[in-house]
């Protein structure tokens, strides 16, 4: 007898048992993926009477039968809980018995307290994939096959809490079958709340970018495979919003898409039927494999296969691919008939959010795409695809969006209620209030005018959907960035966090760490609080604040953003400084010198002599990119980060064995120990002289770091260390670093959920401001 027949049968055993009522509460990623008609499953056969609805806090619901059945209901609810389901807390208190007539899923609550509730867009349940593949089915075929067990969808949400009436599908009235199932119990799709068939839901269209309509429904979907194996570009709209796709295998159709979309080199992801076809591509870990089949779907970032089909245009120069699977049963159908791997990348210009509806794609999409396949189901905000990457057996988000967005990081209340606006690059949002930390959506770069847009509209959107009015606005304190203005312009108080600072706070929240706390925060470019770039930074949390206890040695940017640009630059500054003003004529045969003219050589010593447009940083991102440019790997870049990356791809697949470390000096300059990177620079100009193999140099460069930071960890003496910042993207620096540390006896902290990059930016200024404001709030006696 199961436990649940058992505890029914105490209830009618107990002719006598007083009869009692609950009013409990179901906070988590509980709306949107069944959990009302668990509920009312769960309350029937238990023979409990009440009711379940949503409401602002989670799901709520009141049962009433005698107290073993409802001891038994409040176990099962966290033991029997629907797979997409993550509860946090039960709340339960004893409520006034009623009359009541059965067990109902009443209308949502609107009233109370908006607390914070995951609602991201899973991928299509495997059930759902078998109705759209089975004939006899009458949503065969049928692009918008959805259930429970798929899960809520962000991207339509109007309001809190979950339901029809507060989404995109408010338009669409479900036919008799349909509103059938929506009401039947037993069924998977009652309550299910994008609930619909072809008779009465979304209709597919292909169209020309002049918006003649070619096709539509099945017709449409052949329509568009057809031209993809034609080698067409295809603006497809996903789940988030337009997104551009390619057959990979043509390279032709590919540098089309490159020239157009004006994205010379950035890797591009590829989408796969199935784990066996992304067998075929990449060697992939266990784990690898459950992230790709996971219900996030995301882009996983994997070791490419040596015997791998190869598709060049794709990912040049990088020894890894970006795969995802099917997300929908739009891409699933769409796969099938195309039978190869594709090409998908977001549907922008570089440097501009996606496109979310037709009329936006035909005008910003039109001189990319050859043809439309779209849709009449409107989408509320544009979701990026995540993308994910196993760094040291773990997971690592390196990109927050459909899957995985909103993201309840922490549960702690924060006071006052905060909005942070992140920073210049890879932007999101982020919320606090009493009930804890909501971090949004990935928004992009906020360089252009579109991007800034969409960084607005995306305040406007977090405010309103988790009900949370900010008393305080926190930003970078770059004066510069685009992020920083807005808080200015918002009309409420501002709060400037550092942005290093930021980067170890995001860790801590992302690991519920408390200090004390030795972070290692590396990355591209962060405003110091002395004026100058910030990027290579050991910063200590204690209770009494944080202070930055380490840093590199400066050096110089010749042209700043320039240098960022052309390494090159970068490599000149450290060549002149590492082994004096004869470099440029005693190592001709370096790249950095070779590659530039002897008056463009005079011009660059000459900048970095006066310092005319030439800040100084202590940046590992643009001591990365020098290396590589001296290395010979990349001179030049056309996206952000484009040299290191490349740097990672040339260490060797077995460096973890290569002992070999270019030497890294630390010194005390009285307020803060300082790496020198010069002996490194020497023995990398050695090595490239002797032509050894550029894996080797590229292994020994990051070996040197890794041992650098064990150097300051143990001059710092603290036993906790975080590593954080866009360069713990780099898996084999990450993992020879945390290797080397835990080697020394150190405890060490990567990012979990929140990106390690600016993504998680937001995230920090919350953790810090909260943690500046209690430090500055007197407590009461």
């Amino acid at each position: 007898m199961s436990s649940t027949t058992k505890a029914v049968a105490v209830c009618l055993d107990e002719v006598d048992a007083p009869i009692s009522r609950q009013r409990i509460i179901i906070e988590g990623r509980v709306q949107g993926v069944g959990f009302r008609p668990f509920v009312h499953r769960l309350a029937h056969a238990l023979d409990l009477t009440g009711w379940v609805a949503n409401g602002p806090e989670g799901v709520v619901a009141e049962v009433q039968g005698c107290a073993s059945a409802i001891a038994t209901f409040r176990r099962d609810l966290r033991a029997k809980a629907p797979s997409l389901a993550r509860i946090d807390h039960i709340h339960h208190e004893a409520s006034s018995l009623r009359e009541d007539r059965g067990f109902v899923v009443r209308t949502s609550l609107l009233a109370g307290d908006v607390r914070p509730i995951d609602l991201v867009d899973r991928v299509t349940c495997a059930d759902c994939l078998d109705d759209i593949r089975d004939p006899a089915n009458r949503r065969y075929r049928y692009p918008f096959t959805t259930c429970t067990a798929c899960g809520p969808r962000f991207s339509i949400v109007d309001a809190l809490p979950y339901d029809r009436a507060r989404t995109a599908m408010s338009g669409f009235s479900m036919c008799a079958a349909c509103r059938a199932e929506y009401e039947n119990p037993d069924d998977r799709r009652f309550h299910a709340e994008t609930q619909a068939c072809p008779d009465c839901g979304p209709t597919l269209a292909y169209q020309e970018g002049a918006g003649r309509t070619l096709a539509t429904c099945d017709e449409a979907l052949e329509a568009a495979a057809a031209d993809l194996r034609a080698g067409q570009i295809i603006a497809l709209k996903g789940l988030g919003g337009f997104q551009l796709l390619v057959d990979a295998r043509n390279e032709d159709a590919v540098a089309r898409l490159r020239a157009r979309k004006q994205r010379a080199e950035k890797p591009f992801a590829l989408m796969v039927q199935d784990i066996d076809q992304a067998s075929k591509l990449a060697m992939l870990a266990p784990r690898e494999r459950d992230m790709l089949a996971g219900p996030a779907g995301p882009i996983v970032l994997v070791t490419e296969r040596d015997d791998a089909p190869v598709y060049p245009a794709v990912a040049p120069a990088l020894p890894w691919l970006g795969l995802m699977l099917p997300t929908t049963p739009l891409h699933h159908l769409l796969l099938d008939a195309v039978g190869v791997p594709v090409v998908v990348t977001s549907g922008n210009l570089n440097g501009e959010p996606m496109a979310i509806e037709i009329d936006d794609a035909r005008t910003r999409l039109g001189s990319i795409a050859d043809r439309f396949l779209t849709h009449d189901r409107p989408i509320r905000r544009p979701l990026d695809d995540s993308v994910q990457r196993l760094i040291a057996r773990r997971p690592i988000t390196l990109r927050l969006g459909r899957g995985l967005a909103p993201l309840t990081v922490s549960r702690e209340g924060a006071q006052p209620t905060m909005l942070a606006l992140g920073g210049q690059e890879k932007t999101a949002v982020a919320i606090a209030s009493q009930h804890g930390i909501v971090l949004g959506p990935h928004i992009g770069d906020l360089d252009t005018l579109a991007a800034r847009a969409a960084h607005e509209a995306a305040v406007v959107d977090i405010e309103r959907t988790q009900g949370v009015s900010p008393e305080l606005v926190v930003c970078d304190r770059h004066p510069d960035y685009a992020s920083t203005g807005l808080a200015e312009r918002i009309g409420k108080p501002v709060r400037r966090i550092q942005h290093h600072a930021a980067h170890v706070f995001s860790l801590m929240t992302d690991n519920d760490l408390a200090s004390p706390l030795l972070g290692f925060a590396f990355d591209g470019t962060g405003y110091g609080e002395d004026g100058t770039i910030w990027g290579g930074e050991a910063i200590l949390v204690t209770e009494d604040g944080w202070r930055r206890v380490a840093s590199f040695r400066p050096f110089a940017l010749p042209g700043g953003e320039m240098a960022i640009r052309e390494p090159r630059r970068t490599a000149i500054a450290l060549l002149l400084d590492a082994l004096g003003e004869d470099v440029v004529r005693e190592q001709q045969a370096l790249m950095p010198i070779r590659s530039l003219r002897a008056s463009d050589l005079a011009v660059l010593k000459r900048m970095i002599e006066t310092k005319l447009n030439t800040p100084m940083t202590s940046s590992v991102g643009r001591l990365f990119d020098a290396a590589a440019a001296i290395i010979g790997i990349r001179q030049i870049t056309s996206y952000s980060g484009q040299a290191a990356i490349e740097l990672e791809g040339r260490t060797g697949r077995t460096a973890t064995s290569l002992t070999g470390a270019y030497p890294f000096d630390v010194d005390d300059n009285g307020n803060h120990l300082v790496v020198d990177w010069r002996p490194a620079i020497r023995a990398l100009v050695d090595d490239v002289g002797k032509e050894r193999d550029v894996g080797e140099m590229a292994t020994a460069f990051q070996n040197g770091i890794a041992d650098v930071m064990v150097d300051i960890a143990r001059k710092i003496g603290r036993a906790r260390i975080g590593l954080t910042g866009g360069c713990f993207q780099n898996r084999y620096l990450t993992e020879c670093a945390k290797d080397r540390l835990e080697a020394a006896g150190f405890t060490v902290h990567l990012h979990r959920n929140v990106p390690p990059n600016d993504g998680g930016l937001a995230v920090g200024q919350i953790a810090c401001a909260a943690f500046e404001h209690k430090r500055e709030t007197p407590s009461c006696v």
